[in-house]
């Protein structure tokens, strides 16, 4: 089985992608939903979580084991394989270098939570990847959170998404990295304001392309195991809501996990 972790609905959109790489495979998404985002949540509280939900998934035989979050993997992914040793880890990161190596106009955008716009991991890829280039970080406190109400986006939100996004295009950006995993889910609101004029960068198909070179053609009954820290039920009704009907259709009722 294959565990894939975030604190709430953004991991959901690499779990798609996993799904559709591996149409077989038997799957457990966990969602931390009672300490979501955690991109505002300070690295020790990010560290403790991450090993916690972890050592959870790996006693529930899951191999390889997804990180499904920028923040959590920025923080916390080397703490982590230190801590299971003997199971494949993947992380998700900022999609920097392909954004560097595909800009025609050498200057690229990375949108992400608070913790990650700050953590030493994006300094470092920028610094390896992108020392060419010219590297917009934009910190985009509460998008998450919009993912996670699960409710239409308002023209107040569109508006504060345009206000962020389009000085970066007039700016001369062409490329923009969705730095966390839900904003994938915002994708219709965001290719509007950068029609034309820049391309959006995501590593969710990468990541399902390691877990397949990791793992092999893993098979199973294709089931879908959903399990969060609070609110089951939500974590289940989000599917259809955030586009996401071939996953609903392949999940188990959702369970409630103490952690």
């Amino acid at each position: 089985m294959i565990g894939v972790f975030d604190s709430g609905f953004g991991g959901l959109s690499v779990l798609a992608a996993i799904a559709r790489h591996l149409p077989r495979a038997d799957l457990l998404y966990f969602a931390d939903t009672a300490h979501v985002p955690y991109g505002d949540k300070p690295e020790g509280f990010i560290t403790g979580r991450v090993l916690a939900i972890g050592e959870h998934l790996a006693a529930q035989g899951c191999s390889p084991i997804v990180v499904a979050c920028n923040t959590a993997t920025t923080t916390a992914i080397q703490a982590l394989r230190h801590h299971l040793p003997g199971i494949p880890i993947v992380g998700v990161e900022p999609g920097v270098k392909p954004a560097a190596q595909s800009t025609h106009t050498k200057h690229i955008a990375v949108l992400a939570t608070e913790a990650t716009a700050r953590s030493r991991r994006l300094a470092q890829l920028i610094a390896s990847h992108a020392a060419d280039v010219r590297v917009d970080v934009v910190p985009c406190p509460g998008w998450a959170t919009h993912v996670e109400t699960l409710r239409p986006f308002t023209g107040e939100f569109r508006a504060e998404v345009a206000e962020k996004i389009a000085p970066l295009i007039a700016d001369g950006v062409d490329r923009i990295v969705l730095g966390c995993t839900h904003y994938a889910f915002l994708t219709p609101i965001i290719e509007p304001v950068i029609a034309g004029c820049a391309e959006l960068v995501d590593v969710a198909d990468a990541v399902a392309r390691q877990v397949v070179r990791l793992g092999g053609q893993i098979q199973g009954r294709a089931e879908l195991h959903l399990q969060a820290t609070a609110k089951p039920q939500r974590l289940q009704f989000a599917l259809p809501m955030l586009g996401l009907t071939t996953l609903a259709e392949r999940s188990v009722p959702a369970q409630l996990v103490s952690l």
